[in-house]
């Protein structure tokens, strides 16, 4: 696996990846036929330059065109497995709380994927944060470089199983 492959890696459970799957699906066929209608009606509505409804078809096309890309990369590259059990370690699928920066922050360590409805924040393993804190137990402290330049401080305070 390439350097470039192991940074597009998502983990999902097999009930997000089976969404996901249905969702590409659902975009790659049903959705392609009614976005192509869609523009086709547009089009006949007369002069392209100044026809709203096509360029709004158009728009939401590239848009779906986009999300099918990215899902199509999710899946090929995902690693299907069980919610890990909380240890009282931070790996991917956990719930952590933390000290960041003397703020106190409860996310899920994962994929957006992976959080479905959830209302928690989401960090991907490969982010600065993620890399920084991946296999810290609780109480241990770690840093980040920030996108600004800082070295910004962590302390786990608690990692729990995450519970969709």
């Amino acid at each position: 696996m390439s350097a470039k492959d192991s940074e597009s890696v998502v983990w999902l459970t097999q009930e997000a990846y089976d969404r996901l799957a249905l969702e590409l699906e659902e975009l790659t066929t049903k959705g392609r036929k009614d976005i192509s209608r869609k523009i086709e009606l547009a089009r006949e509505e007369g002069d392209l330059k100044e026809n709203g409804g096509y360029h709004a078809a158009k728009e939401e096309q590239a848009k779906m065109e986009d999300r099918i890309r990215t899902l199509t990369t999710m899946l090929k590259h995902a690693v299907v497995g069980e919610i890990p059990a909380s240890s009282g370690v931070v790996e991917p699928g956990t719930v952590v709380t933390a000290h960041i920066h003397g703020d106190q922050e409860k996310f899920l360590l994962g994929s957006r994927e992976l959080a479905g409805d959830t209302e928690l924040d989401v960090y991907s393993e490969q982010s600065p944060l993620g890399q920084a804190i991946m296999g810290l137990a609780v109480g241990a402290s770690g840093t980040y470089t920030a996108p600004n330049g800082a070295e910004i401080a962590v302390e786990i305070l608690d990692v729990e199983t995450f519970i969709p």
